[in-house]
């Protein structure tokens, strides 16, 4: 019992962790006018504002998946947490190629404002910043 208090305890972790990249202090629109962007690079920014949107299926899925472990078996349990895991990690694939193909887009100059805009904080590091939707946008 106590390991699968642990698994379930690492997954809402993760879950947490992947929530906490929505708090972002610019908006996309903030962060649309500190790149300025050309013409040319809406195509890309579009892409990437779809790509990092919160998937409402998926967040259905952690929620059902959260509610149906206690009613399983170990084994299955196990089962069900690896692809919950493995959905969460192709979503963050799928992320960070849209974030690298935007930022190819992007100008020496932009690039580094982008970066300086979607750096952890100090108070709130995670390894998936980089990804952060901006609220509001």
């Amino acid at each position: 019992m106590r390991f699968t208090s642990v698994v379930v305890a690492g997954v809402l972790t993760c879950l947490v962790l992947a929530g906490a990249v929505a708090a972002d202090p610019l908006s996309a629109d903030e962060l649309h006018t500190t790149l300025h962007l050309v013409p040319t690079q809406e195509p890309a920014w579009q892409a990437y504002q779809t790509a990092i949107r919160p998937d409402p299926v998926a967040r259905t899925r952690q929620r059902a998946t959260l509610m149906l472990l206690p009613t399983l078996s170990t084994p299955r349990r196990i089962d069900l947490l690896n692809a919950q895991m493995e959905a969460e990690l192709a979503a963050m694939r799928r992320q960070g190629e849209a974030v690298k193909a935007f930022y190819a887009t992007l100008t020496p100059a932009q690039q580094q404002a982008f970066d300086a805009a979607t750096a952890p904080s100090a108070d709130q590091p995670t390894p998936s910043a980089p990804l952060r939707r901006p609220p509001g946008g």
